[in-house]
C-alpha cells in the first residue's frame, strides 16, 4: 500500500527516542505518525484543526 502522504518529517527538537513525523497529503490533510513505527497507525487532522492545535502548542495552552 503506497501512502498518500509524502515527505515524512520530525520536528528539529526531536531527540531520539519519543519522536513523531508529521506529512503532508495532496488535499492538504496532515498525517502524524510514530517514527519508531513507521508502518504503524497515521493520525489524520484536518488543516484547520492541525493549526489550531499548533498555535495552541506555541502558547503552552496544554501544558499540566
Amino acid at each position: 500500500m503506497t501512502s498518500r502522504y509524502t515527505r515524512w518529517r520530525k520536528s528539529t527538537r526531536s531527540d531520539d527516542g519519543n519522536c513523531v513525523e508529521v506529512a503532508n497529503a495532496v488535499d492538504g490533510t496532515i498525517g502524524v505518525r510514530d517514527s519508531k513505527d513507521i508502518t504503524g497507525p497515521i493520525l489524520e487532522f484536518h488543516p484547520a484543526a492541525w493549526s489550531i492545535f499548533t498555535s495552541g502548542l506555541r502558547v503552552d495552552k496544554f501544558s499540566h
